[in-house]
């Protein structure tokens, strides 16, 4: 038996907001941010009804047409997100609502852009423990809400959309092969989006709405380290070379990063796909968006292997080989 993806589906905004137009918004310019990320332009919500919900749902749907199974054949659903539209309910408990997935127990998961890796690997717990036998799992982010326009350093970098993919435990060889996880604490200021105030009897919070807000360097130079480690890991534990490979799927950034991860793992930037020239950084979307769009594309082939991995914060980060 394996735990296989047999389904993947993907959802993006109309909405394009290319360089240009930021430029309108804030002190930049196409050159400035395309040499120093590589991103040209990304989507962004219409509004209110194009929240993360929404595009949660249109990607699970997506990959159910895709992997050929109705809802009501789900055992559980996983939501990556750190841009809820509601506290409670939870997301995923909103797509099994729109969706009529009556019998799968959901929650949501915080990994920031590591969270569509984690959820992968507490799906494949499940289903190897025999606690479920099809999952769907879910990356969606609406984090042009909590990006602070006018902050150039940070707003150039993110966009909205969301991916989704269907697990199950079938006969055969190949599937999930090996993971591998980590989080390091002592690092969580780097990358951070605090939530609201305290308000109660006792204290009364002045602090405003709270923006993400990043130290760029540090979060690179972490990127740029802990991704190729932690392939290498899944490399050896394995007894796989990284030419084994066809492709390292891994979280939209930054091409920089994307090159340097390359560079380190002595392989082409053929077998790194990237779509961050459009999408952006969509966080927890980022790594299925991408993996739907190879899917899609039919440039995997059964016996195939693939590396996700991503990094985030908290600091957060994950990697996962895969035989398709």
């Amino acid at each position: 038996m394996a735990v296989k993806i047999i389904g993947t589906g993907s959802y993006l905004p109309k909405n394009v907001a290319d360089n240009h137009f930021l430029s309108t918004i804030v002190d930049t310019n196409d050159e400035w941010i395309s040499q120093r990320t590589g991103i040209k332009e990304r989507r962004l919500s219409s509004g209110s009804k194009e929240g993360t919900s929404f595009m949660a749902v249109e990607a699970a749907k997506a990959a159910l047409e895709n992997a050929g199974v109705t809802a009501e054949e789900l055992d559980l659903i996983i939501v990556a997100t750190v841009s809820a539209d509601s506290f409670v309910p939870s997301t995923s408990c909103y797509v099994q609502g729109e969706i009529g997935a009556i019998r799968a127990t959901c929650f949501d998961l915080n990994a920031a852009c590591s969270g569509f890796l984690f959820s992968m690997n507490t799906a494949n717990a499940y289903l190897e423990m025999g606690m479920a036998k099809t999952a769907l799992i879910i990356g969606a982010e609406t984090l042009s809400r909590e990006v602070d326009w006018s902050d150039r350093s940070t707003c150039i970098l993110f966009g909205d959309g969301a991916g989704a993919a269907i697990l199950r435990k079938e006969e055969g060889e190949g599937g999930i092969l090996a993971s591998v996880t980590g989080s390091d604490g002592s690092q969580g200021d780097v990358l951070t989006c605090k939530s609201r105030g305290i308000q109660n009897p006792f204290y009364k919070s002045k602090r405003k709405k709270d923006y993400i807000q990043m130290e760029g360097q540090a979060v690179f130079r972490f990127a740029v380290t802990t991704v190729p480690k932690y392939i290498k890991h899944l490399l050896k534990k394995t007894g796989l070379e990284a030419d084994d490979i066809k492709y390292y799927v891994l979280h939209q950034a930054n091409r920089r990063i994307l090159e340097s991860i390359a560079k380190r793992l002595k392989v082409d930037m053929d077998k790194i796909p990237m779509n961050l020239d459009h999408y952006g950084n969509t966080s927890s979307a980022s790594i299925p968006i991408l993996l739907d769009e190879i899917n899609r594309n039919e440039l995997l082939e059964p016996g195939d292997k693939i590396i996700l991995s991503g990094f985030g914060g908290g600091l957060t980060w994950g990697a996962t080989l895969i035989e398709w």
